[in-house]
């Protein structure tokens, strides 16, 4: 890791040489300014008001304003002149107990590291010597051109620095707290003590922002051209008026059913109750309506099966009707076949009769038939 400033840690007569290395980082996603227009980067660019021209870094310098709007310049030199014993120490003033560090004076955490051999054993000295006393350090240390408080405590093998406000820089909470007096209830307060037991501790490690893994999704949707769709918000109840004794106890079964640890005491008292009267009468209604569709189920089914019966009976009637025509026919057919075999069984018997009876029997036959013509 690169370190940011380098010098000592004064421990009595004590010096050890250490290097200063950011311990946290900032994984914030930062935005551009653009134009919306045309999406042109906004810069900022830094002009002198009395001439309104651009002016680069390397003019520009430092100064106090004054009540009137005076300016002072004030130079590194200037600075650099004071006496600050602490410009490349980190002197420590005091061993206190932890708890004793205002967690509201807590600011940037820093990393000591040993710089060098020969720092190796005085810096194992105070790693030690903090880890038996239970105790941190309360330091003075100056960076980047101010002085400043520091508490050192031991972080797994590591001697750590948390950069500490001057307790003048804390604010006093005046005007924060509830305005009258408020009175809380033991009941109200066990069922609190029950949903801090039930919610339990937490690996911190586990913990990640949670927002921040969704700003990088959108960046990545939209590089791709995705089509974002917007995220439901749930409502938060913020603002509205809600019964104490019930959120807490709702909020008691609801850590344990996100945990799998609902029991059996809690969750009769948790259960919703419905009036009987109104149970019963939507029961009944449902099997009147359930009765009233089978009734009308069966009646559909009986007229279905009738109309099909009777739809039956008028497609055979129909069938037998036109195949008994065609049944005379065939009987009219076999008749006129006999009719005119039997007169052809006939005319060859007279003409049988004719051959063997000769011809004068024909002529005298034919002369009564010329004569009566005559």
């Amino acid at each position: 890791m690169r370190f940011i400033w380098n010098g000592a840690i004064s421990f009595g007569l004590v010096s050890i040489p250490i290097k200063l290395v950011n311990a946290t980082e900032n994984h914030s996603i930062h935005f551009r300014q653009i134009h919306l227009a045309d999406g042109g980067r906004i810069r900022y660019r830094k002009v002198c008001e009395l001439d309104e021209e651009e002016v680069q870094g390397g003019e520009i310098g430092k100064a106090y304003e004054d009540a009137d709007g005076t300016m002072i310049p004030i130079t590194d030199e200037d600075l650099a002149q004071l006496p600050l014993p602490t410009a490349k120490t980190i002197e420590i003033v005091a061993f206190v107990p932890a708890d004793q560090i205002d967690p509201l004076q807590m600011d940037a955490a820093y990393y000591l590291s040993a710089n060098g051999v020969p720092a190796a054993k005085p810096y194992t000295l105070l790693r030690e010597a903090l880890k038996r006393s239970n105790k941190v350090a309360v330091a003075k240390y100056a960076l980047r051109g101010r002085e400043r408080l520091g508490m050192l405590r031991v972080v797994d093998d590591v001697i750590a620095m948390h950069g500490l406000l001057w307790p003048d820089e804390i604010r006093a909470p005046e005007g924060v707290a509830p305005d009258g007096d408020v009175a809380v209830r033991d009941a109200e307060l066990d069922l609190a003590d029950a949903l801090m037991d039930t919610l339990g501790e937490v690996d911190m490690d586990s913990l990640h922002d949670d927002y921040r893994e969704a700003v990088e999704e959108l960046i990545a949707a939209k590089a791709s051209g995705e089509t974002v769709r917007p995220a439901e918000s749930g409502d938060t109840g913020g603002g509205k008026v809600i019964d104490l004794i019930a959120a807490l106890e709702n909020s008691v079964q609801a850590a344990k059913k996100s945990r799998g640890e609902a029991g059996d005491e809690g969750d009769g008292e948790m259960a919703d109750v419905h009036p009987i009267k109104k149970t019963s009468g939507k029961s009944s209604a449902s099997g009147k309506s359930s009765a009233q569709t089978t009734r009308k189920g069966s009646a559909a089914s009986g007229k279905s099966s009738a109309q099909t019966t009777r739809k039956s009976s008028a497609a055979a009637k129909k069938s037998t009707s036109r195949s008994t025509p065609k049944s005379t026919g065939a009987k009219k057919s076999t008749s006129t076949t006999k009719k005119a075999t039997a007169k052809k069984t006939t005319k060859t018997a007279a003409k049988k009769q004719t051959s063997s009876s000769g011809g004068s029997g024909a002529k005298k036959t034919a002369s009564p038939r010329k004569r009566t013509s005559a």
